[in-house]
């Protein structure tokens, strides 16, 4: 669920979203974050949250994240603080302002702040800054236009893929979607990203070897980190995640780089916690 907090206590959390108001017991251990961990009773009234419902019981909460947001991408421009990243053709530029507090942790994750370099912030939204608190993976050594060829992927689809699993912020579609995007759509679909980059279908940079799939088909998506499985289908194409061959390691390494960019309702729902910024997963074709 996510919405705005009206109201908070260390029992109870209400939240106004497009359908009035909804108020969740908290569970005795649930936990709050806002740039750090936090006691829930600690948020205050106009966060924007992203609240967890316990599966047991849908009026209970253990978890509250607020005011999150996370921009992934490619550097167009910068200066000592702030950081102008695109994440694609078809979304407009974000803005990200380094916390000076966090500055020194960052830069040594992201040592090259400069036009064509990835980035991937995790922070705080204050309007439309993101105020960056935590760069979730080094970043890779290669500008985006120099990313290593890729070798296409033929003959039988195998069982499964295991990779790292990781969100991206939901601030340009409706909150609740379950989904993923998948870093190597088959080209056929006409990925609409590529598209509006005017790149050639097959033509997309991409760092490793996956097998197409098509829009709408179906994985099966473990958690390896909580156990917890959801079948889901292919919403989009990954472009930005297909430029990482980071390795997720929040609970042990993962073997591949980022195999789905799934929303964060599907994150949360994987027993995902969205600071951590990834989780290793498996995927299964068509189960």
């Amino acid at each position: 669920m996510t919405g705005t907090i009206t109201d908070i206590s260390p029992h109870y959390v209400t939240i106004g979203h497009v359908g009035g108001e909804r108020r969740f017991a908290l569970t005795a251990d649930a936990k709050a974050w806002r740039g750090e961990p936090l006691d829930p009773s600690a948020l205050t009234p106009g966060d924007e949250a992203v609240i967890r419902i316990t599966p047991s019981h849908s009026a209970i909460a253990d978890r509250i994240w607020a005011n999150i947001g996370r921009v992934c991408g490619v550097i167009v421009e910068c200066d000592s603080e702030r950081i102008v990243v695109t994440e694609g053709a078809m979304r407009k530029p974000r803005l990200v302002v380094i916390s000076p507090l966090a500055s020194v942790r960052i830069k040594v994750r992201l040592p090259n702040l400069r036009p064509g370099y990835l980035v991937d912030i995790i922070g705080v939204w204050q309007g439309e800054e993101l105020h960056g608190l935590v760069a979730t993976t080094p970043q890779p050594p290669y500008r985006s236009d120099r990313v290593p060829p890729r070798q296409l992927v033929g003959g039988r689809l195998p069982d499964s893929i295991t990779g790292s699993a990781v969100w991206h912020d939901s601030a340009d579609e409706p909150y609740g979607v379950l989904g993923t995007y998948y870093p190597a759509v088959d080209p056929a679909a006409g990925c609409a990203e590529d598209s509006a980059a005017r790149i050639a279908p097959g033509q997309a940079l991409a760092f490793r070897e996956l097998p197409y799939l098509a829009i709408g088909s179906a994985l099966h998506v473990h958690n390896e980190c909580t156990g917890i499985a959801w079948t889901l289908p292919v919403t989009g194409c990954a472009p930005i995640a297909r430029l990482f061959n980071d390795h997720c390691v929040t609970c042990k390494t993962s073997p591949r780089g980022r195999v789905a960019d799934l929303t964060p309702a599907s994150f949360i729902a994987l027993g995902g916690e969205l600071e951590d910024g990834c989780f290793n997963a498996t995927l299964t074709i068509g189960r």
